[in-house]
């Protein structure tokens, strides 16, 4: 059998990957702190592939853009919510592999105990494979989680 082999790079290409897992978190907060689902989803390449936390499963930017507009108006998943990048790994130069996780906040600004019922608010985790083209960074797959326990 062969050795398992190490995925993850390091040098300039790691460096740049976790530069854009850290602008991707970052876009994510601001998009949900101001409800603003063109902030959420400006790093969405057009061919996105999407998993949701409820098994529904979708490609294409513009059915994603418009889910997560309603979503966003509606306030789905609570009102206030913190955003960390858990994880990431670079498996090949200008490929990023990220877990990020969305807590969901209670009005004082700490984190909800993880919650089965997604009538209120609940917390996510997701997992991001981004993509470089010409020096930019696109999300080309993100899975949702819903965090339970």
């Amino acid at each position: 059998m062969a050795r398992r082999p190490t995925i993850g790079i390091g040098g300039t290409p790691a460096h740049d990957a976790e530069r854009a897992v850290e602008l991707l978190r970052e876009d994510l907060q601001f998009g949900w702190d101001h409800h603003d689902a063109d902030i959420t989803d400006r790093r969405l390449g057009d061919d996105v592939m999407w998993g949701s936390p409820f098994g529904a499963a979708l490609r294409g930017y513009d059915r994603l853009h418009g889910i997560h507009e309603e979503l966003k108006q509606k306030s789905v998943g609570g009102d206030a919510s913190h955003f960390e990048v858990v994880e990431w790994l670079t498996p090949a130069p200008g490929v990023a592999v990220a877990q990020i996780r969305r807590a969901a906040l209670d009005e004082r600004g700490a984190p909800l105990p993880a919650s089965r019922d997604t009538d209120g608010a609940f917390s996510e985790m997701a997992l991001y494979v981004l993509v470089e083209r010409d020096g930019d960074w696109w999300v080309a797959a993100g899975q949702n989680t819903l965090i339970s326990r």
